[in-house]
């Protein structure tokens, strides 16, 4: 096992922080080097009918002639198509996943055709509550709920519409790990190599029940208003709702020794938190992740897709999860993270144990579930050895 290495979050945030507008976030329409697909209408497991669908996505690298390089990269919960930092000054930013894709790096862009979609459901410019319905108005409380099953059917449209009809290797972690197996399950003749970091093939009690709270924090919030409120001025959204869900989540995706080894029960600065507004150093590290989650995130989508985790079972309808995960073909890499308390390692080796011949590799981290974002030399190798297989 490898410790993971050291991970540098923002610092704690003053209490000005807090007090910052929250309910900024506008859906972003055609940002940086996003590109746009056209599905049409996509009939989802519900038996809804969702009508003009679009997903939208990036990409790295070139696709060689004979279709054979590319790789499908699926984002966590709150995170988007935007894997690693682009080369348009319209989109500079950094990826979420910088260590792991790019030239010379396991997934290296001078050697493979990198494509990232955002989720259906989502906010970063795929179709999700946030989006314009048929009647010219945002869908709101109005847009059905999707499983991960729906997500990856759209990504399998996605794919099609681009003329690509087979994957090199499809890698997700966390949530992009529940699509990245649904993947293997419902499509196994055309994904060569399966990568599953940090995820399970179905969602557990514990983590239905953390995605039940922060659910209920949203719907809760009085500028929720059942879910149409994108008409409303920005400052009476469900911000703070919102900003309690991230709270919560942001606790399950960390341990509590890590907690404890960076904050204690030390106050911020100056403050005091015997006068009753005074804080922890914790609670100002908590606070920021709220504020910077409320300005770039849509509330709707948040509990649309905490809902597909919740709802994640690749054995629904298939004779259980043992007879699905029999179904994939690829060459399966799994991987856990030894601290991991939302998807820890005994969930997540449920796949290596019925994927046929898959490798299965325990990653060593102080962090927790957080932890697969980060660079770790581990995950580097079984990612390139995969790959070189």
């Amino acid at each position: 096992m490898t410790l993971l290495g050291e991970h540098r979050d923002p610092a704690p945030q003053p209490a000005a922080e807090t007090t910052a507008l929250l309910g900024a976030w506008r859906p972003e329409r055609g940002a940086g080097e996003r590109r746009f697909v056209g599905l049409g209408a996509l009939e989802l497991e519900s038996g809804d009918l969702l009508e003009d669908v679009t997903i939208a996505y990036e990409t790295w690298g070139t696709l060689d002639p004979a279709g054979g390089n590319a790789v499908l990269v699926l984002h966590a919960l709150t995170g988007d198509s935007h894997v690693r930092g682009g080369t348009s000054p319209a989109h500079p930013t950094a990826g979420w996943w910088e260590e792991i894709v790019g030239p010379g790096r396991p997934i290296d862009t001078d050697r493979y055709f990198v494509i990232a979609p955002n989720v259906l459901g989502g906010c970063q410019g795929s179709t999700g509550p946030s989006s314009i319905a048929p009647d010219g108005r945002p869908y709101g409380s109005r847009f059905p709920q999707v499983t991960i099953r729906d997500q990856v059917e759209a990504e399998h449209r996605l794919a099609a519409q681009l003329g690509l009809h087979r994957w090199a290797l499809v890698i997700g972690g966390s949530m992009g790990g529940m699509r990245a197996i649904e993947w293997g399950v419902s499509h196994p003749e055309q994904v060569e190599r399966l990568a599953v970091i940090a995820s399970s093939a179905r969602a557990s009690a514990d983590q239905i029940a953390w995605n039940s709270a922060q659910i209920a924090a949203i719907r809760v919030d009085p500028g929720f208003h059942g879910g149409d409120y994108y008409d409303l001025p920005p400052a009476q959204g469900p911000h703070v709702g919102l900003g309690i869900a991230r709270r919560i989540a942001h606790t399950t995706y960390r341990t509590a020794d890590e907690l404890e080894t960076r904050f204690g029960n030390r106050s911020q600065g100056p403050e005091n938190p015997l006068d009753g507004s005074g804080r922890h150093q914790v609670t100002s590290y908590l606070d920021h992740h709220a504020v910077k989650l409320s300005r770039r995130f849509d509330a709707n989508s948040y509990l649309t897709l905490a809902q597909s985790m919740s709802t994640h079972d690749v054995g629904r309808g298939r004779d259980g999860t043992a007879a699905a995960l029999g179904r994939v073909s690829a060459r399966t890499l799994v991987v856990a993270i030894d601290s991991d308390r939302l998807f820890p390692p005994e969930l997540v080796r449920e796949i290596a144990d019925h994927v046929p011949d898959s490798r299965w590799h325990v990653a060593s981290s102080p962090i927790g579930h957080d932890a697969f974002l980060l660079a770790h030399p581990g995950l580097e190798k079984w990612i390139a050895d995969l790959l070189d297989d």
